[in-house]
C-alpha cells in the first residue's frame, strides 16, 4: 500500500509541473514546469522564463528555488522535494545541490544537456534522492509538440 501511496503522490506533484510546463510553452517557452513540495505542500511553483525575461538563467528550476527559499525564509531547502519535468541541466544540477534539497523527482531524460551526462556521485551528496521517469511519456510529448511546433 505504501508503495501505491507514493507512486499516487510522485504523479499528482508531477501533473502539477505538468501545469507550469504547459504555462510555458502556452507562452512560446521551452515546456518545462517545476514545484517544490515540502510536508506534503506545494511551496513554489515555476516554468521556465528564459524569452520573457531575456535571461539563458530563468530555468524553471531555478525559478522554484528562489521562490521556496522566499516562502520558507531559508535559503536551504533542506526536507523539500523537487518535481520538474525535464531532466535539470548542469547549471541547475548545480544550483539544486547547493540548496542542499532532499529529493529530486524528474520526467522526462535529456540526453544532451542533462546533469546526468556528469556522474551522480560527483555532482549531489549522496543523500540527495534522484528518480526519474515520473510520468516521462506526457513530460516527454509535451517537449516533442512545442519542437514539432517550432519546425513548422
Amino acid at each position: 500500500m505504501s508503495n501505491f501511496l507514493t507512486s499516487f503522490s510522485h504523479d499528482f506533484f508531477m501533473q502539477e509541473a505538468l501545469k507550469e510546463a504547459q504555462k510555458s510553452f502556452d507562452a512560446g517557452e521551452i515546456p518545462v514546469g517545476a514545484i517544490v513540495v515540502h510536508n506534503q505542500k506545494i511551496i513554489a511553483r515555476a516554468h521556465n522564463m528564459t524569452e520573457k525575461l531575456n535571461d539563458v538563467t530563468a530555468h524553471a528550476e531555478l525559478i522554484a528555488i528562489t521562490s521556496a527559499a522566499n516562502t520558507l525564509n531559508f535559503k536551504y531547502l533542506t526536507g523539500c522535494k523537487l518535481y520538474v519535468t525535464l531532466e535539470p541541466c548542469v547549471m541547475c544540477a548545480g544550483a539544486l545541490a547547493w540548496s542542499q534539497i532532499s529529493e529530486i523527482y524528474y520526467g522526462a531524460n535529456d540526453l544532451q544537456r542533462g546533469f546526468s551526462i556528469l556522474t551522480h556521485s560527483n555532482l549531489f551528496p549522496k543523500k540527495i534522492k534522484i528518480e526519474n521517469d515520473i510520468l516521462a511519456q506526457e513530460c516527454e510529448e509535451l517537449l516533442k509538440k512545442f519542437f514539432k511546433k517550432l519546425r513548422r
